[in-house]
C-alpha cells in the first residue's frame, strides 16, 4: 500500500510563534515550514469507496447489491505526553439497489499507523456495521478509530534538527543546497514522519475494480 503527501521541505521544525509560510527577516527573508509531531490523516487511493455484487464475484452493474463510502474524514492530535495520539471520525455512507426487508451489512475497514510513507508500524481491521430500515436504500454511520506512536519515533534527532534549522542567507554557499538532498537527512525525516490512514479493507479484485471501473 503507497500512499504519499506533499513532501516536507528543508525547513521542517518546530517553531514557538512561527505559522507555516512565514517570511521572515531574519533568515534572510526565507519560508519558514512548521512540522508537527501529529500524524498526517488521510485515505488511500482507491480504499475510499466499496462495491458489493449480487452474486458475489460479478462485476456486471445489473448485479451491484450495495456501494458504500468514507466522507467527512476528520481529526484530532493529542501532542502531550510521552505518546502522539491520533484520533480519526469519518462517516460511511451506503446505499442498496432495490428496498427490502431491514438488512444489516458488515464492512471491514483498515485503521493504519504508516511510517515513512512505506512502512506499516501499526495496523488494526475493524468492522463498520450498516443498518438499512425497511423499505430504505440508504443506511449510514459514524466510526472512529485511533493510533498511538511513540513521541521519541515521530520526533527528529537533534542533529538532523540543527541542520535543518540552521540559518541560511542569499548569497551564501549552503543557501543553494538542499539539506534533503542528504540521504541520511532525508531518511531521518521521513522516519520521524506518520501517517494515519483509514480505507476499506478489501479483496484483490475489489481493488481491481476500484481501479478499472
Amino acid at each position: 500500500m503507497k500512499f504519499r503527501f506533499a513532501l516536507i521541505t528543508a525547513a521542517t521544525l518546530l517553531a514557538g510563534c512561527r505559522h507555516a509560510g512565514d517570511i521572515t527577516a531574519e533568515n534572510g527573508g526565507g519560508i519558514w515550514a512548521v512540522r508537527s509531531t501529529c500524524p498526517l490523516v488521510g485515505i488511500p487511493a482507491g480504499t475510499g469507496d466499496i462495491t458489493l455484487f449480487n452474486p458475489e464475484g460479478s462485476t456486471d452493474s445489473r448485479a451491484i447489491d450495495v456501494t458504500a463510502s468514507i466522507t467527512d474524514l476528520r481529526s484530532t492530535c493529542q501532542d502531550a505526553g510521552n505518546d502522539v495520539i491520533s484520533t480519526a471520525t469519518f462517516t460511511v455512507v451506503a446505499l442498496r439497489s432495490a428496498p427490502g426487508p431491514a438488512r444489516q451489512v458488515i464492512l471491514p475497514y483498515f485503521d493504519v499507523a504508516l511510517r515513512g510513507g512505506s512502512n506499516v508500524a501499526a495496523k488494526r481491521i475493524g468492522q463498520i456495521a450498516l443498518n438499512f430500515k425497511p423499505g430504505g436504500v440508504h443506511a449510514w454511520t459514524r466510526v472512529q478509530a485511533t493510533v498511538r506512536v511513540n513521541r521519541g519515533a515521530a520526533s527528529l534527532p537533534e542533529n538532523v534538527r540543527r541542520i535543518l534549522t540552521q540559518p541560511r542567507k542569499a548569497g551564501e554557499a549552503d543557501a543553494a543546497t538542499d539539506p534533503l538532498a542528504d540521504p541520511s537527512i532525508r531518511t531521518a525525516v521521513a522516519n520521524a514522519t506518520f501517517e494515519h490512514l483509514i480505507g476499506f479493507q478489501m479483496s484483490r479484485d475489489q481493488l481491481k475494480y476500484n481501479a478499472t471501473r
